[in-house]
């Protein structure tokens, strides 16, 4: 394909200029720091781990290289504060919007590094580089990086993929006007999201009021095992029973990790199986009332209730099914203590793995849980349901917000 046919193919907008991305920006890769010549201390080196959510954590990693090295070998790979950021390698798709972000004067001295790509405009009065933020997070950005990068299922690109790449650059004051409407959209966005955050965090702070730490149990609670108060406690089928290839698009849904969020249910992926594979493994299917429990990702360990919208299910190895003993202790109840603080405490010692770190569903089943009164747990299940109740409300006005902003996002790169 040429250039007039990529041009064709990625047009954006008749009252904008299509101009290839190198004419309007500059840009540079990291240079490939091999571990032999990292330190303890010095210039921190920006690893793709360290851009999340749009934001720099310094402490996801801790790579550096010596002052001496940086100032004889990296002078020129050294970020300033404004560069914007991207992470271009190993990247999914669906969560690439988030690998973008700013470098402030509080994470300098920096050095760039491998997978990482920093941009700079080549005239502010030509590119705001807060529109070409935009710009990368746009669909438009993303289908022309699926377009050149063929083959595969993650986002692996670099300069020589850039310079085939094309940006719709309105005037310099459509841009900043742009910027603003879609800074202050994407800012409400996010204040719904934390008071999302902040519901969930009341929860834990109303369970702790109520029933205290649970490793101290200062209330003198009774214990039992998680094994004594399940009706049923089920990992899901591990190896061949249940793997990607047996996934379809329609038939009996299948709970996975990603599935599995602190104290919700995320139905944003989902996955089905044939109902004649659901026969072979139908002893792992779970249904409303139970607990569902992802025993590794992060945080390590952590619980929802089985969404009611859904008949039934399968759960998937390292999702854990347990169906408690309603008269002894209550659904609500063991998801509160297992998103605490003091779970994750209680289950350290069992953790084990070396890449992805587990608790094995025989671990977690002799841990032992204090059970309060069934009338106080009541009480607690009382207040979780007003606060759901809240969280719908507010889940049903953020994806309004989500829909006009992805709206804005196509009208302005679509």
């Amino acid at each position: 394909m040429n250039e007039v046919q990529a041009r064709k193919k990625f047009q954006f907008r008749k009252d904008v200029e299509i101009l290839a991305l190198d004419d309007v920006a500059w840009f540079q890769e990291g240079p490939g720091v091999r571990k032999h010549q990292f330190v303890d201390n010095g210039i921190k080196l920006l690893n793709v781990a360290n851009i999340e959510k749009n934001k720099i954590n310094l402490d996801k990693s801790k790579n550096y290289i010596s002052e001496k090295e940086s100032e004889e070998k990296y002078p020129h790979f050294l970020a300033e504060e404004g560069d914007l950021v991207i992470a271009s390698s190993g990247i999914k798709i669906e969560n690439f919007d988030e690998k973008i972000a700013f470098i402030n004067k509080e994470h300098l001295p920096l050095c760039m590094n491998t997978s990482t790509i920093r941009f700079k405009s080549h005239d502010e009065n030509k590119l705001d580089i807060q529109y070409f933020k935009w710009f990368l997070r746009s669909e438009c950005f993303k289908k022309q990086v699926q377009f050149w990068v063929t083959g595969s299922a993650q986002l692996n690109f670099g300069p020589s993929h850039l310079k085939k790449m094309f940006v719709s650059v309105p005037n310099i004051i459509t841009q900043k006007s742009i910027v603003k409407i879609l800074n202050t959209a994407d800012r409400l966005r996010q204040k719904r999201k934390e008071q999302l955050t902040l519901l969930d965090n009341y929860l834990k702070s109303v369970f702790l009021d109520m029933f205290g730490d649970p490793v101290k149990n200062e209330k003198g609670w009774e214990t039992e095992n998680i094994r004594d108060i399940s009706k049923r406690i089920s990992d899901g089928p591990f190896g061949s029973n249940l793997k990607t290839e047996h996934y379809q698009n329609t038939g009996i849904r299948v709970i996975r990790l990603q599935n599995i969020g602190v104290g919700e249910f995320q139905d944003e992926d989902k996955a089905y199986i044939s109902e004649s594979h659901f026969e072979t493994i139908k002893k792992h299917s779970c249904k409303a009332g139970d607990v569902l429990i992802a025993t590794m990702g992060d945080p390590n360990i952590r619980a929802c209730m089985f969404p009611e919208e859904i008949s039934f299910a399968v759960n998937k190895a390292d999702c854990i099914q347990l169906r408690p003993k309603s008269n002894v202790i209550m659904a609500e109840y063991i998801c509160g203590f297992i998103n605490s603080p003091s779970a994750i405490y209680l289950i350290a010692k069992f953790l084990h793995g070396q890449t992805r770190t587990r608790i094995s569903m025989g671990q977690l089943s002799n841990l032992n849980i204090p059970v309060p009164p069934i009338k106080l747990q009541s009480k607690f299940v009382d207040i979780v349901k007003q606060v759901e109740q809240t969280k719908q409300t507010m889940r049903a006005s953020l994806d309004e917000m989500d829909n006009h902003f992805n709206a804005l996002m196509q009208r302005y790169f679509g």
